[in-house]
């Protein structure tokens, strides 16, 4: 209320200034204007008044030049006129004027020039008189003057009168403007701090308050920003004591983010952790109004931001976003997240030559389609392998660089990229406890010797202290792949290397989600109408939905997808017309030509079988190849009869796990593909070979006709399964496991390996 009471109070003050401003300029134009045109309209009576007497006074006719003077007695606003001989004598004078006049300069004129008038204006104790003064002439020579005498009191009356109308005015502009004012201020500024208020109190005293409309735009734009983010902490903060008292009530284990960061903190003590990526998981971008941040989506983000926040972290990536120089230090690092910073993002930057060589070239045309069964030759060149040697190594060099002052760091390397990396940090600093997780299948022995430089390969990855994979069997393939291409000892009863008496921990510790993918929208309507809704939106006309989520990548089977649709359709001529399926594809690679070519293969194939099902308000399949956030996407997983996953090699596809996570109406059938390695874990789903068109086809019937019991049952388990099994215990269970080993300074050679029964019986 005060602040408003000052912002209006400024407001008018500057208004009421502003306006009398203007009042006192307009004043003084009109008095101007009045004197004017009373000295134009007194000149000109002079001059014929002057023609008049000239001849009387030079006739010395002074009793018919005092008539013609008191003509003009007791004439409105003319006081009278006065001839006076060239030594300023009184020849005539207006009956009165002398008595009226009692100032005596007044009466005597002035010198005036010849063929020139004189005028003024002179305050006199009764009021202001204008005079006009010219000279009389016979020819040349001067034989008097005439003096014209105004009242001019009025010019004055007039002016204080417009001064008084300028003043009202003034006053009614300020009153109005003063209550249009507050109106504004207490409906455009307190009505919406009174709602934000109203709102904080209701959070603080938990309260399930929705959160207001507030202006976003303006000055109002950082209040805004600031007063969502304390709110969205609060509810953060409030959803986590609430859900650990739960947890504690129920003795249960369930994982969320505020677990896995007292966990960590227990578990490094006194150790900084540093973890490695290709992909980073902040990036700054130019758009319109500035330089703006985004988190590109990825499972990998929410699993290690809790772990890095609660250590004061350092995350090593490469620098994607076409603003990422212009925020960093001269160290090349900046302090994540932008908005409440809590730990260090260092970025790497590779030439053109060196993203395409390291990761278009040796990561996804080598060892992609290396580790996947997907029957798509894989690509080595000698260039290539270069460039992978060469990014590692510059990793390496930054990982090293931000390792430096640190004792017994811990490092978490991700994914094929950087398979030469834990050899390089160990080598540099045995100190270091090292893990790194392989996010995609390791392939058999055969096909892993396809690679001319897998003992490279094998030599750096075993550089690490622990390796993680999503499946046991990923596990077997490695240690077979080891012992068939380097000389070491596999120690199976410990699922462990040893090798040059350095030991290597090989673990499966399947990744997942958050799992909670229900509190990220609020409740939807009914599920068919939101169905319908959707369906609106893509212009077509069903009663069923189906949908598939994806990159566009030839392990996914998407053409399988498609073609197991149009079989579908063929042997369920009853479902035409009633079933749409939606595939949201994300281009990927696409500069890598096997990939584009698949892109126009699953475009062709949906539009060769929509030609021949479609009708004017109905087709089979809708295409969106393009990317969506999840926020896009959950929409479509709630509402879905159903979500296939046909991969037909996938180290874990979470995917499946999202579906089922964001499934809390218990409805929605999973079918899912027995290559893709989630369906190790979620054995409630309608398991398929994707190869087998015929069961994908049947598996469609299936789940559009199962029971609304089972359905619920088995999504049910699923959703257990996912939500006891999440990313958060994922991320503890790698930190786990690789801080069960102690530095290489200090450790001896056998003590600290884990069997493998530790793992199976792991919390």
């Amino acid at each position: 209320m005060r602040l408003t009471f000052r912002l209006s109070l400024s407001l008018i003050c500057g208004v009421a200034a502003v306006s009398l401003g203007f009042a006192l300029f307009q004043a003084r134009l009109d008095t101007r204007a009045l004197r004017r045109n009373l000295e134009i309209h007194a000149q000109a009576l002079a001059e014929s008044l002057a023609r008049s007497a000239e001849p009387l006074v030079e006739s010395h006719s002074n009793r018919e030049l005092q008539r013609l003077v008191d003509r003009f007695k007791d004439r409105q606003q003319i006081e009278g006129v006065s001839v006076n001989d060239p030594d300023g004598r009184a020849l005539a004078i207006t009956s009165g004027l002398e008595q009226r006049l009692s100032e005596q300069p007044l009466l005597t004129p002035p010198r005036v020039a010849k063929a020139s008038a004189r005028t003024r204006f002179v305050k006199t104790s009764t009021g202001t008189i204008h005079v006009v003064t010219l000279p009389l002439l016979d020819g040349d020579a001067a034989i008097g003057t005439l003096s014209l005498f105004h009242d001019a009191t009025y010019i004055d009356s007039q002016a204080a009168a417009i001064w008084r109308h300028a003043l009202t005015g003034v006053l009614i502009q300020t009153i109005l403007i003063a209550a249009v004012t507050l109106f504004m201020l207490r409906w455009g500024v307190g009505r919406p701090l009174r709602h934000m208020a109203e709102w904080l109190r209701e959070m603080r005293l938990g309260t399930d308050a929705k959160a207001p409309d507030m202006p976003d735009r303006g000055e109002f734009e950082p209040l805004t920003r600031e007063v969502t983010r304390l709110a969205s902490s609060l509810t953060a903060a409030r959803a986590a004591a609430e859900n650990e008292a739960r947890l504690r009530d129920l003795a249960e284990s369930s994982w969320t983010a505020d677990r896995l960061r007292v966990f960590v903190q227990g578990k490094l003590g006194g150790s900084r952790l540093f973890a490695v990526s290709n992909r980073e998981p902040y990036e700054h971008v130019h758009r319109d109004n500035g330089i703006e941040w985004s988190v590109p989506a990825s499972g990998l983000v929410t699993a290690m931001e809790p772990v890095l926040r609660a250590c004061d972290g350092t995350w090593v990536a490469q620098a994607t976003g076409d603003a990422d120089r212009e925020t960093v230090d001269e160290y090349d690092c900046v302090r994540v997240p932008p908005d409440h910073p809590q730990y260090s993002l260092r970025r790497v930057w590779l030439s053109e030559e060196e993203e395409k060589g390291f990761y278009f070239g040796f990561a996804n045309e080598g060892l992609w389609p290396l580790c996947h069964i997907a029957h798509t030759r894989p690509v080595f060149r000698v260039e290539d392998w270069g460039h992978y040697q060469t990014v590692n190594r510059k990793f390496a060099d930054a990982l090293l660089e931000e390792m430096d002052r640190e004792d017994d760091p811990v490092v978490l390397v991700q994914d094929y990229h950087f398979a030469l990396l834990p050899r390089l940090i160990k080598d540099a600093r045995p100190d270091a406890r090292v893990a790194i997780f392989w996010h995609i299948p390791w392939p058999n022995p055969e096909a892993f010797g396809i690679c001319p430089w897998q003992t490279e390969l094998l030599d750096g990855l075993l550089g690490a202290d622990l390796i993680g994979f999503h499946l046991q069997a990923h596990c077997n393939n490695f240690l077979d792949s080891v012992d068939r291409a380097l000389e070491s000892r596999i120690e199976r009863e410990h699922f462990a290397v040893n090798r040059n008496g350095r030991y290597t921990l090989v673990r499966p510790i399947p990744i997942s989600v958050a799992g909670n993918a229900e509190d990220t929208l609020p409740t939807l309507e009914l599920p068919h109408l939101e169905r319908a809704r959707l369906l609106s939106q893509l212009g077509v006309r069903a009663t069923f939905l189906g949908v598939g989520v994806d990159r566009v990548d030839y392990t996914k089977g998407i053409p399988e997808k498609f073609r197991a649709i149009e079989r579908f359709l063929e042997k369920c001529p009853a479902y035409r017309r009633e079933l749409t399926f939606v595939q949201i594809g994300s281009p990927s690679r696409t500069t890598i030509q096997r990939y584009h070519d698949l892109m126009e293969e699953a475009l062709q194939e949906a539009e060769r079988i929509n030609r021949r099902f479609q009708t004017n308000d109905w087709k089979p399949i809708v295409f969106l190849n393009r990317h969506h956030s999840h926020r896009e996407i959950l929409p479509y997983y709630r509402t879905a009869d159903f979500c296939m996953v046909t991969s037909l090699h996938d180290g874990m596809n979470l995917v499946a796990k999202e579906f089922a996570a964001s499934r809390d109406d218990l409805h929605g059938v999973l079918i899912l593909s027995r290559f893709a390695g989630a369906s190790h874990e979620l054995s409630d789903a309608l398991e398929v070979n994707p190869y087998d068109t015929e069961q994908l086809a049947d598996s469609i019937r299936q789940a559009l006709e199962m029971s609304p019991e089972e359905r619920r049952i088995r999504m049910q388990r699923m959703r257990a399964t996912v939500r006891e099994n999440n990313v958060y215990r994922w991320a503890g269970r790698l930190i786990e496991e690789l801080c069960q080993i102690r530095p290489a300074k200090a450790r001896p050679s056998r003590v600290e390996l884990v069997p493998a029964a530790f793992y199976r019986n792991a919390s």
